[in-house]
């Protein structure tokens, strides 16, 4: 796929997606969903990715959707707007069934096995807020903002936003926000849980990159894909099933390699060598 919407690039075990449409804040397109989704999918089979990094260009992060798409969908619903959920789905963890919870439109970052980090270098408004929610860990720059918006424009809480946000902020907080609509600032955000770090807005690129340097050699591929995977389905899971699934991963753990090396590089006191195997 040529990518005209987005940017994408490869380093040091880190890819890198951009959001690219600052003329328009990096408003959300048809053309985007699908150059994301082929982007987030193309990394996670990448043996040389470790983390992806999702980001925008310019002074926004994502402003929401594009008013002209918009306004098509008012005529020929929301299939016009977004077709992705129709397309065909791409296994990420080999044989291993992926929840459908985590293939649908706009939720299936959880199912990329491998960390998803939110470079928020500005405001992350509706369909812009889901995505970021999505992502497993929010850095956020100085001069970010945040709103669900959709009631001020008659819509919903759309795109699984009212099962992810009330997780991430509490249930409180979810029904405020979603209710008024109204921007936050990235130090309220921060207050909220809404983001784990902010930083100044020179800063967000260097403090995104050392905390994908850090998840890139310190620790086992292996392991962050099980518990990224076993933090997700426990939002599904009654304890019993979380903790059985827990006893089926840890017996796979010990007869890795990734187990061999953490207990030899400790011994050894000397830097990880990770294979992810």
């Amino acid at each position: 796929m040529v990518y005209k919407t987005i940017l994408y690039t490869v380093n040091d075990r880190i890819a890198t997606i951009t959001l690219n449409r600052p003329d328009r804040l990096n408003a959300w397109t048809l053309r985007m969903s699908k150059e994301v989704r082929h982007a987030m999918f193309k990394a996670a089979e990448d043996e040389m990715v470790r983390v992806i990094i999702i980001t925008g260009a310019g002074h926004a992060f994502c402003a929401g959707a594009d008013m002209d798409e918009l306004k098509v969908a008012v005529k020929k619903g929301l299939s016009a707007l977004d077709d992705t959920e129709r397309k065909s789905q791409i296994k990420v963890n080999g044989n291993e069934k992926i929840k459908n919870d985590f293939l649908k439109r706009y939720s299936y970052f959880p199912a990329i096995p491998k960390p998803v980090i939110a470079a928020i270098n500005g405001p992350a408004v509706g369909i812009g807020l889901v995505h970021i929610l999505f992502c497993d860990i929010r850095i956020a720059s100085e001069n970010a903002r945040f709103s669900t918006t959709f009631a001020r424009r008659g819509l919903i809480a759309e795109h699984g936003i009212a099962w992810i946000l009330p997780k991430i902020v509490g249930f409180a907080n979810a029904i405020e926000l979603l209710f008024t609509g109204r921007m936050v600032d990235a130090e309220e955000a921060l207050h909220i849980g809404l983001v784990h770090k902010v930083v100044p807005q020179d800063k967000l690129n260097e403090a995104t990159i050392d905390l994908a340097i850090d998840l890139s050699t310190k620790v086992s591929p292996r392991s962050l894909k099980v518990i990224k995977r076993q933090l997700y389905y426990a939002q599904l899971q009654t304890l019993e099933e979380a903790i059985d699934m827990a006893d089926k991963e840890m017996g796979l753990s010990l007869e890795s390699e990734d187990f061999k090396e953490g207990i030899a590089h400790f011994l050894e006191k000397r830097a990880p060598i990770f294979t992810g195997k």
